[in-house]
């Protein structure tokens, strides 16, 4: 089964200052959204496979939409992340079954690694609720300067029986940070922890 995809939003928010100080470079978080049709919204449905397969094809396409948008090279990508909003007549399940099993795979290769878990949140709502994308480092978890997020909404999305899927990608930190720990130049991404 492929996505019906009813639109695409993609977008890039850049931080050039915080608290008075100057980011140079700024930071960089880049969003992609979908909405597609849920096809099992109103009924439940044991095998959740198609929407397993939406995810993998999902995971590149988005993915791919971030770098381009970020204008960097997969290898520069530093964190990511990913989240599902259910509309009426959709689970939560049905968020699951698009982000968990599959979906990371073709993300991974679209940002060059991925040795950590990809950070992701589910949640039902309706057209205009807040998206939160968690945001961790894609190659070691321990990286605190990357443990951030990103909210996406659109107005008229997820309505009854769709899905807003999105896909987020940064290729920096948050904008000065400060809490200690292991930093992206240090971190070696053998283990997806450090």
């Amino acid at each position: 089964m492929s996505a019906e995809i009813r639109k695409i939003a993609v977008w890039v928010e850049e931080t050039h200052r915080e608290i008075g100080q100057t980011i140079s470079p700024p930071t960089r978080k880049a969003v992609a959204v979908a909405v597609i049709k849920n096809p099992f919204a109103g009924s439940y449905t044991e095998d959740l496979t198609p929407l397993m397969d939406i995810g993998a094809e999902l995971g590149g396409l988005l993915g791919d939409k971030c770098i381009a948008a970020l204008g960097i090279t997969p290898a520069q990508a530093e964190s990511y992340g990913k989240a599902a909003m259910v509309g009426e007549g959709g689970e939560l399940e049905h968020a699951a079954a698009i982000l968990h099993p599959k979906l990371g795979a073709p993300l991974r290769v679209a940002v060059e690694k991925g040795a950590a878990l990809v950070p992701s949140s589910k949640k039902m709502g309706g057209p205009g609720q807040v998206l939160d994308v968690p945001l961790g480092h894609k190659d070691a978890a321990y990286v605190r300067s990357h443990f951030d997020g990103i909210e996406v909404r659109l107005n008229d999305a997820p309505r009854a029986g769709e899905i807003m899927v999105a896909v987020a990608v940064t290729d920096s930190g948050r904008p000065l940070p400060r809490v200690g720990g292991l930093t992206h130049s240090d971190a070696e991404g053998k283990d997806g922890l450090r």
